[in-house]
Formats: structure tokens, sequence, C-alpha cells
């Protein structure tokens, strides 16, 4: 559409030339344009107040260039700016596509993420079921030791089924999202990770996204097309000059036919035009005037885009510290609940909230993971460098 606006511009600016020929057959009646010939009597002629039918032919080329239009030329320049700020707006929307698109996959990947932690606690509960089991046969424990265990494990394996189904419609999601069929399986190849990140400096995140952020680039673009406007509106008080002219063959008939040509150059001077120069004026002016408030506007956001972004990152980086911290608790006090059951001074009871003490560690550490992730994805979105950024984004470092 901008495009088409900036070819339509320029063609105002560019010579028109077109051809054309013709036939005419036509009588005159000139008693009908004020025409009354009254001869002295005894002349041996008269003059016939209808006059025809008679025809001619034509055929003539013609062209008119508009040798100086300084309004025309501004507006030209002005669709050129509007083109360009339609190419950043394009460029903006591949951002947010890249981050509807990311965010879609980090989700699927904390979800595969999920099922792999909870296979591993089905296996845990299988395996102190069976513990239990050996230790019942044994005449060593309670047959309500065995069923809590069985318990616990049927509540594991539920949740990894509600999981594994979560993973295969997050899977639909993503293959509509990207235009993928349907029927085709997404195999993951990347994880959630941890990788070691240095938080930037806001100061110069925030230069950074006011020099790449797309949106900006297109409202600056926008100013720029406005202060055409202006200059557009003030040049309507400026002369302009065009030629014109045509040149061709006319006569009674094709064969008798004989060239004809015509040129003329004209200079317009604007004197008075009722107030409405002044009114355009004032019209782009106050446009320029929006267009800066919306740029201050815009300029404001992404700063407070960027902030927030950093504070998710450093709350993020901390939130995936403590989750480790409190995986390996979890785990360590698991191990030492299955040792005291199988050396008999622990019960089940004690096994089983090991069990789910694991799994809630498991879990916040999955999330915390992709709310890391997530954090990075905001950072780059609000720095204009989501596109360029995806790939190293989700190629994270195990920890």
């Amino acid at each position: 559409m901008a495009s088409a606006q900036r070819a339509q511009q320029l063609s105002y600016l560019l010579p028109n030339i077109s051809a054309s020929a013709s036939e005419t057959v036509t009588q005159v009646n000139l008693a009908a344009y004020g025409f009354k010939f009254n001869l002295p009597p005894g002349l041996n002629f008269s003059i016939p107040s209808v006059v025809g039918p008679f025809s001619y032919s034509q055929a003539q080329g013609n062209f008119d260039f508009p040798v100086w239009d300084p309004v025309q030329r501004r507006n030209w320049q002005t669709s050129k700016d509007l083109e360009r700020a339609a190419l950043f707006s394009a460029k903006d929307a591949r951002e947010l596509v890249v981050l509807a698109v990311t965010g879609s996959y980090l989700q699927l990947l904390a979800t595969a993420a999920s099922v792999e932690s909870q296979r591993a606690q089905v296996e845990n509960a299988r395996a102190v079921n069976q513990q239990a089991e050996v230790r019942r046969t044994a005449g060593t424990n309670a047959k309500i030791d065995v069923v809590r265990t069985l318990v616990e494990l049927e509540t594991q394996q539920q949740r990894l089924n509600a999981l594994t189904s979560e993973v295969r419609k997050e899977k639909l999601g993503l293959a509509r999202l990207i235009g993928l069929p349907l029927d085709r399986d997404i195999i993951l190849s990347e994880a959630l990770g941890f990788p070691e990140l240095t938080v930037p400096d806001p100061a110069s995140a925030i230069q950074h996204a006011f020099a790449t952020r797309q949106d900006l680039k297109a409202a600056q673009a926008q100013i720029q097309a406005t202060e055409r406007a202006v200059s557009a509106a003030r040049a309507e008080r400026l002369p302009s000059a065009s030629v014109n002219g045509d040149y061709g063959v006319l006569g009674p008939n094709p064969a008798s036919a004989h060239g004809v040509f015509a040129i003329s150059g004209s200079v317009n001077v604007p004197i008075w035009l009722g107030g409405r120069v002044k009114a355009d004026i004032e019209q782009a002016e106050t446009a320029l005037a929006q267009r800066k408030a919306e740029l201050a506007d815009q300029q404001g956001q992404v700063e407070q885009e960027v902030r927030t972004a950093l504070i998710e990152v450093e709350t993020a980086i901390g939130q995936v510290q403590l989750a480790q911290q409190n995986r390996g608790y979890a785990n360590e006090t698991l191990r030492e609940s299955r040792d005291r059951f199988r050396l008999g001074v622990a019960t089940t009871v004690e096994v089983v909230q090991a069990q789910e003490q694991v799994a809630s560690a498991e879990s916040e550490y999955v999330s915390s993971l992709y709310s890391f992730e997530m954090a990075r994805l905001a950072l780059a979105r609000a720095t204009g460098e989501a596109e360029k950024e995806m790939p190293d984004l989700l190629k994270a470092s195990q920890p």
C-alpha cells in the first residue's frame, strides 16, 4: 500500500504522454452562433446559414510535463517517508511473531521438562512401592504402608498422564502457530537451561533499545513524513511551472492530412487563496506536534519495558538459584528417607512426604527455568533484538 502511494505521488512529477486518433463528421448551423448574412440584392452568390456536413481526420500525440511543482515534490518525499515507516512497522510485526512463537516453544519445553521430571517421580514411587511389598512379604511392614505407597504411585502416574496430554496439546498449538500440518509430530531438540548471563546496564540497554526498536524507527519516520507535509503546505505559496503541447496530423481525410502542433508553457503564481494555505499549515503543524508527542510516549514505554525486563531477569536468576538448592535438599531428603525405610527405622509416611517434597521442588525448578527464559525473551523484545537473539535464546547450556 505504501509503495503504491509512493509510485502514485511520483507519477505527478513525471511527464504524461498520450496518443489519440479520431474521425469527425459534423454539420454546423451558423445562425445558432449569431451569424446572419444579409447580402445586397443583385449579387450572384449567397452565404448559407448551415455549413456541412463535412469531415476531417486527426491523429496526434499529447504531453504534459510539470517542470516545477514544489507541493507535489514534497508530497512525493512524504510518501517515501511513509513507505519507510511501513517497512519498520512490518519488521516490528515480525518481532511480535517471533515473541509469540518463541514463547509458545518455551512453554512446550517447560512442559516437556516437567514430563521428564515426573517420569523420575513415578520410578521413585514404584521403587518405594516394591520395597514396601518386599517388607510386607517378610512380615516387617504393615499392609497400610503398602497401600500408602501404592496411592503415591498412582498419584504420580496420574500427574505424568496429565503432563503428557498437555505436551501433545501444546505441540498442536505450536504447529498451528508456525503453519505446520497438525498430523506431524514435533521433536524437541533443545531443553530448558540456565546459562551464565550478565545483566546489562540499564542505561546502555535503554540506549540500545532506542537505536534498534523498529516501532520507534517507524514513529521517527512518521515524524519525518509529517515534517514534509508541513513543508508541502508552506510550498503552496510558491509558484509552479509546467509545459504541455501536442503534435499530429489533421486534414479532410488521412491521405491529405498535414502536420500540426502546439506547445505552451505556463507559470502559476498564487496570490490569494482565501486563507486555505494558512489552514493547511496549521493542520500539518498540529499533526506534527501529535506525532512528536506519540514518539515521546513510545520512548517512555520502551524505557519502562527495558527496566521491567531487567528486573524480571534479575529476579528469575535468583529464583533459579534458590530452586536449584531446594531441589538438591529435597533429593537428599528422599535418599535418606528411603535408606531409613530400608533399615526399618522409618515408615512410608516419611518416604511419601519426601517424595512430595521432591515433586514440588522439581516443579518449582522447571517453573523457575521457564520464568528465566521468558525474562530473557522479554528483554530481547524490549531491546528490539528478539528475532536476532532467538536462535541463541533456544540454545541454553544445561546446568
